[in-house]
């Protein structure tokens, strides 16, 4: 077994509250419980000796090993194929319809030979509180509970299991056709195990599981030309939802680094008001209204809950029930994946000031309004007071877009994004005929226009750039025909989009920015950005440069994992890079694809 297995060699399992990866090998290599940000029981992703992993696979070394999806699911099927049979191991946790939170999550994995006779091995080694907590194990035949304070993790498996120290092992030999597996369930301390497993209780539980995940599918209203990769990437921001409030986390995973042994290593298992902002769109593009829904809410609450408050009117990130509270702490107890240290727990930029966020969150109450989301008058009332507030707030220096270390500073995108938060402002004011200060904040619209594009804009390189104190060009403002600030065939706008293919964009996959030329406080260097590659495919479609933008999609389509999965970055060697999969990168596909359908449709009747 690979101490570190390439990132994205791992498909993704979950209930909508916890999510684990697992690997082409049959291992599970990260999972929390009871909840996204919670601490791992396996965590060899981060370290391979002291963080624990669950691995249920073939004794023999299999030469040959293939992940699946079930079709319209989440689902997992590996696949190993060796000279004396064919063997497969079925992962998969089955959503708690009641939507409401829990400690009690379950991995049920299925094994099977489907030819010649396969022997499998169980390992079952947690580590509990990140590797920290000490813990305890019992087994009893076919049941095992591994206890540790606060916690229990009970295994109820199909054939007998050994203790091994702290660890459970078993093995199982199967003949062509025949089935087995084990249910893994984390709890609370005092919580029951699970029922004992049968052969048809599993079955009827895996096809529950299917069922529950195509019927979700079937509500897409998607019938473009890339549907295996955009219902891949809606189940995916499905699965990085957390029920029970309609947060959104960036990723499943903490400490992956954008740089193999670099510092770049940050928690991801936060709702970010940007991308979690962002995705209600992509949602509504596809015809998912309920997720869309439970976001705008959780977002409303958000606005409402600081209105009377000094200070900053939102953060840019809080936990997934809406806790403000993300304390940063170093695990250096981990060695990180592949010596990518230090390993952060916790996200230190929760505090930092970043003024784009209130476009974002204008921007998908807009968004979600015309689709008939509604957030309600007290909603209303929570947003317009917060524009009031933006009127005397918009104009400062702040560490934008990329959370970059280095200082604050006067970002271009920052500006745009509250150019936004006023215009949606305004539109649905107007539309809805809701009670606001238009003319104030019609004022402080144009004002924060005529900022950007006086200032924002480079003669050197004939575009607008990344703030206003220097020259370098910035993949966010990709966006910019998108959320309307200039129109796609603006020439201020496609002279930006050239001298991006120029300055940002390699083989088609484009860098944030250049790190040469803006130092963003961290050592080391960074891979292409997933997320700006799919927006630049959305310019370039709406710039109508259709060949070069399907083009382009078609290519980064090929950097997805085996299963259609995209970590944040693209490395050197094609290698995916950073936490993983990332929500930005899928919720950009979706509305790359839609805006390329568009386009192409419109192409194709003229």
């Amino acid at each position: 077994m690979d101490r570190y297995p390439p990132i994205a060699d791992h498909g993704l399992v979950g209930d909508l509250q916890t999510a684990a990866l697992i690997s082409s090998q049959g291992v599970v290599d990260w999972f929390g419980v009871p909840r996204f940000d919670s601490p791992s029981i396996f965590a060899a992703l981060l370290d391979h000796e002291r963080g624990g992993h669950f691995r249920l696979a073939p004794v023999e070394h299999a030469p040959t090993c293939r992940q699946l999806y079930y079709p319209d699911s989440a689902v997992l099927v590996t696949r190993f194929m060796s000279e004396d049979g064919v063997g497969e191991v079925i992962d998969w946790m089955l959503p708690d319809r009641s939507n409401r939170a829990s400690d009690r999550h379950t991995l049920i994995r299925a094994v099977r030979a489907v030819r010649g006779t396969v022997r499998f091995v169980l390992d079952c080694r947690p580590r509990f509180d990140y590797g920290r907590a000490e813990h305890h194990v019992t087994v009893d035949g076919p049941d095992a509970v591994f206890r540790a304070p606060g916690a229990a993790l009970h295994l109820r498996a199909l054939f007998p299991l050994h203790r091994s120290d702290r660890d459970v092992r078993g093995t199982v030999t199967l003949e062509a056709g025949q089935t087995s597996g084990v249910v893994m369930t984390a709890c609370g301390p005092d919580g029951e195990a699970p029922p004992p497993p049968t052969e048809a209780g599993l079955t009827e539980q895996l096809w529950e599981a299917v069922d529950y995940w195509q019927s979700w599918v079937r509500q897409s209203h998607y019938r473009g030309r890339w549907p295996d990769a955009v219902h891949r990437s809606a189940i995916t921001l499905k699965l990085l939802t957390y029920a029970p409030t309609g947060g959104l986390v960036a990723a499943p995973t903490m400490g992956l680094p954008e740089q193999v042994g670099g510092e770049r290593n940050w928690d991801y298992r936060f709702t970010w008001i940007r991308d979690a902002s962002l995705s209600v769109r992509a949602l509504l593009d596809l015809g998912f209204t309920e997720e869309a829904e439970a976001f705008t809410s959780w977002l409303n609450e958000r606005l409402r809950e600081r209105l009377d408050l000094p200070g900053e009117r939102l953060q840019i990130m809080y936990r997934i029930d809406g806790d403000p509270q993300l304390t940063e702490e170093i695990l250096d107890h981990f060695e990180g994946y592949r010596g990518s240290a230090p390993v952060r727990a916790g996200n230190a930029a929760m505090d930092q000031l970043q003024l784009d966020i209130y476009g974002e969150a204008l921007y998908a109450l807009a968004e979600g309004r015309r689709s008939g989301v509604q957030p309600g008058y007290d909603g209303w009332k929570a947003a317009a007071k917060t524009l009031d507030w933006l009127t005397e707030n918009w104009d400062r220096p702040d560490e934008g877009i990329w959370e970059t270390r280095g200082g604050r500073r006067d970002f271009t995108f920052s500006r745009v994004m509250t150019w936004v938060a006023f215009d949606r402002g305004l539109r649905l004011a107007e539309e809805f005929s809701r009670p606001a200060d238009l003319v104030r904040w019609r004022e402080t619209r144009d004002a924060v226009l005529e900022q950007i594009m006086e200032r924002g804009w480079s003669e050197k390189e004939q575009a607008l750039v990344q703030h206003y104190d220097g020259h370098v060009l910035d993949a966010s403002l990709l966006l910019i025909p998108r959320v309307g600030l200039l129109g796609p065939k603006d020439p201020a706008w496609l002279s930006t989009l050239d001298a991006m293919d120029r300055k940002l964009v390699s083989d088609s996959l484009v860098y944030r920015y250049d790190p040469a030329a803006s130092p963003d406080g961290l050592r080391g260097s960074e891979g292409t950005f997933s997320l700006c590659t799919f927006l630049y495919v959305d310019a370039l479609a709406r710039a109508g440069r259709l060949r070069q933008a399907r083009y382009a999609f078609e290519k980064m389509l090929t950097y997805a994992n085996h299963v259609g999965l995209f970590a944040e970055e693209i490395g050197p060697s094609g290698e995916q890079l950073g936490n993983f999969p990332q929500a930005f990168t899928h919720l950009s596909l979706i509305m790359a694809a839609s805006s390329l359908d568009d386009a192409l449709d419109r192409a194709t009747r003229r």
